[in-house]
């Protein structure tokens, strides 16, 4: 498989599930303690009842529902998950590649705690797709500023999957 083709393969398992995508790295220690602690977090912030209610337009309830002293967390795992696999595979090739993956897990906290009184055109996004949609912001600041740093400092040299201490 293509270097490019198993950096994308990685995104997307670890997109699915934190954890995953070290699993296709060969990382399974540090893909079994994502797993269980995004099982952790998932099971204490109620984070599947909230999804389901979400889905059913219910953003009351889910917001009920929700712990939010756990929730505030998921963000923060999921992302470092996801960008931990993907550099292991090799994705991170650019400076500052990190950047939009931490503006994600940034944004998306803050997604989390204003979710429970944020409406858009007086609707209600809940804990799930308000996080959903600050975590996209998140990515889109992150690659701004990764562009104007590159921009700033053209000579930074191209860097490579950093596969060392795991």
């Amino acid at each position: 498989m293509k270097k490019d083709n198993q950096a994308l393969e990685t995104l997307l398992w670890s997109i699915a599930l934190p954890g995953f995508g070290q699993f296709i790295n060969g990382k399974y220690i540090k893909g079994i303690l994502l797993v269980i602690i995004e099982i952790l977090i998932n099971v204490q912030a109620r984070l599947n009842v909230a999804i389901v209610f979400s889905f059913y337009g219910q953003m009351n309830e889910a917001v009920q529902q929700s712990n939010y002293q756990w929730l505030m967390f998921y963000p923060c795992i999921y992302l470092f998950g996801i960008w931990d696999a993907y550099r292991d595979a090799g994705g991170y090739t650019k400076p500052y590649d990190f950047l939009p993956f931490l503006m994600s897990a940034y944004v998306g906290t803050i997604g989390v705690i204003y979710s429970h009184t944020f409406e858009i055109f007086g609707v209600m996004l809940g804990p799930i797709f308000l996080p959903i949609l600050s975590l996209i912001l998140g990515a889109f600041i992150g690659y701004l500023i990764q562009s104007r740093l590159i921009k700033k400092n053209p000579s930074e040299p191209e860097t490579s999957g950093n596969t060392e201490g795991s």
